[in-house]
């Protein structure tokens, strides 16, 4: 049986158990601001060396601060986070960040991504923002789950977050 709720700053290290694996066969690159889809192939195997070392004390941070954890599990196993920062962003400072959403592996395609994003949709709107701001991984699959949600490409990307991601492609949401 599945069950979402909030997490506690204690679960923040389980983030990492969630199953990233995945064959990406395609990313994209933003050149002269337009999405270019490049064959590439990236077997994910899961996260990257070192990444939950140096991502930790950013979501520890982020939750000390006041962003907002969310957590679906299934028999007492985390399957699917999501993360919206309390930090507001833009040059209207109107924009929060959804700092991080993923789901294991074998629960992608069954609408939890969505479900999540929805969730943060919801929790950015009860602290007053009107743009979703989204820093989001260029693999084929990403790009499209994003935009199939309405997200839109940003060609004024927070300088902070693109400094930290260049090659992410950087949408927002309009709430």
């Amino acid at each position: 049986m599945m069950l979402g709720r909030a997490l506690s700053r204690d679960e923040i290290k389980d983030v990492w158990t969630i199953d990233r694996s995945e064959i990406i066969h395609h990313i994209y690159y933003l050149i002269d601001g337009q999405l270019v889809l490049t064959p590439e192939h990236y077997d994910m195997g899961g996260w990257p060396e070192g990444e939950a070392a140096q991502y930790t004390p950013i979501l520890e941070a982020c939750y000390d601060r006041g962003g907002w954890f969310y957590g679906l599990f299934e028999g007492g196993k985390l399957i699917g986070v999501v993360v919206v920062d309390n930090r507001f962003l833009g040059q209207d400072q109107d924009q929060l960040q959804l700092k991080f959403l993923h789901v294991s592996s074998a629960y992608r395609g069954k609408g939890l991504g969505r479900k999540l994003f929805n969730l943060a949709v919801a929790e950015a709107r009860r602290r007053g923002a009107q743009f979703l701001y989204i820093s989001a991984t260029p693999s084929e699959s990403t790009v499209h789950f994003y935009q199939s949600l309405g997200c839109m490409m940003t060609l004024e990307p927070d300088p902070a977050l693109y400094a930290l991601e260049p090659e992410d492609i950087h949408f927002i949401f309009k709430l």
